[in-house]
């Protein structure tokens, strides 16, 4: 299913378990934020073709951590450049001067929330109604509040989490 966030942005979510994914056409780019589960497949891919983008037009995937849920469909984008925790600063410095990357340890050691303008893709850092599991082996659930710290003190006014429900 598809939300319409603004004129240039598209939440993606899905009746299969998954992340969502958000689809963000910036600079005539398509950037990816997670990719999803392996289950929502074909869910994205009809969504990417009701919004006119063939897989090979997506150009750069945004991480926003390595679970699963979100990373299973990167292999569906052979032309996209994939950006995480480890390589995030090498982004194109176009994209870098529009986006602020914040590290939000908690949910897991290696996440990242993403500022664009007002809008905040928290990954699994931050629900609409909660925040993210620190109970994996690889969650930081000591830095979880840290990190919500740093996100409470941002000026964003639409919150994209990494689930709706």
């Amino acid at each position: 299913m598809i939300n319409k966030i603004t004129p240039n942005i598209f939440q993606l979510y899905f009746k299969e378990f998954s992340s969502c994914i958000y689809l963000i056409k910036l600079n005539n780019q398509n950037i990816l934020i997670d990719t999803g589960s392996k289950k929502a497949r074909p869910e994205l891919l009809e969504d990417l073709s009701k919004l006119n983008t063939k897989p090979k037009e997506i150009k750069i995937i945004i991480l926003t951590h390595p679970h699963y849920d979100h990373i299973e469909n990167n292999n569906i984008f052979p032309d996209a450049k994939i950006y995480n925790f480890n390589n995030i600063n090498q982004l194109p410095q176009e994209i870098l001067k529009q986006f602020k990357i914040i590290q939000t340890p908690g949910h897991t050691k290696d996440s990242i929330t993403i500022l664009y303008k007002d809008i905040l893709f928290s990954g699994d850092t931050l629900f609409y109604n909660g925040i993210g599991r620190t109970d994996f082996p690889e969650s930081q659930p000591e830095k979880m509040q840290e990190s919500l710290n740093k996100l409470k003190n941002l000026n964003y006014k639409i919150l994209c989490p990494g689930h709706v429900s």
